[in-house]
């Protein structure tokens, strides 16, 4: 399957993208993942990237293309790939319809993640992470330590990152609301759209997810 995750900040994508690609046997091709492959190996695009980051600019969107269209163009993308983070905004997604007729492929659907925004702020306003190892990540409602501000595993202290304030996920699901979101009713109009609650269980999440796009493929 060929599909696009989409969704609000906080809504999951990372993790859902990771257990759906081994559940469906596709790669998992995140922008994130995009950039550190391209940096480490210094490719064309990597310097590109690096430099404008360098300068805390914005990478510009055709060195994101070109990224992936890289990456869909590998031996192991030739059977299907769940792209994170990647249509970012309508040019995006206008460019990938390109690519896409290019390789003589198509998309089997869009998954959109649906939550509240306040959970949304509540998921993300309420992540602590560990100094120490950063690997260790706890919630002050839904997973919160036995001893508040101390990491279980390690002892190490617990902290919020600048970028986890609820102002700033405000600022974020802004910014998302401006530039992502039009690209939801962009693949509804392609018919390619299926949207599910991703409120709950990961695995009832999942469960959700892999139905809708079965669906969607067998239409």
């Amino acid at each position: 399957m060929r599909i696009v995750l989409v969704g609000p900040p906080g809504a999951g994508k990372g993790t859902q993208a990771h257990v759906l690609a081994k559940t469906l046997s596709i790669p998992h091709i995140s922008t994130g993942d995009l950039f550190r492959a391209n940096i480490s190996q210094g490719t064309q695009l990597g310097l590109e990237a690096k430099a404008y980051m360098d300068a805390g600019r914005l990478v510009p969107d055709e060195v994101t293309i070109g990224m992936a269209k890289d990456r869909m163009s590998q031996p192991d993308a030739a059977n299907g790939f769940l792209l994170d983070g990647f249509p970012r905004n309508l040019g995006q997604a206008k460019a990938l319809d390109e690519i896409l007729v290019e390789f003589g492929i198509a998309l089997d659907g869009v998954l959109d993640l649906e939550v509240p925004e306040d959970e949304v702020v509540k998921r993300i306003a309420g992540r602590r992470l560990c100094r120490v190892n950063g690997g260790h990540v706890f919630h002050v409602v839904y997973n919160p330590p036995k001893t508040e501000g101390v990491c279980d595993e390690c002892g190490g202290e617990l902290y919020q990152r600048s970028d986890d304030t609820e102002e700033k996920v405000r600022t974020r699901l802004e910014v998302y609301h401006t530039e992502t979101e039009p690209i939801i009713e962009y693949y509804n109009q392609q018919g390619l759209l299926v949207t599910i609650s991703a409120l709950g269980k990961v695995d009832e999440v999942t469960e959700r997810a892999v139905a809708a796009l079965e669906s969607k493929k067998s239409v």
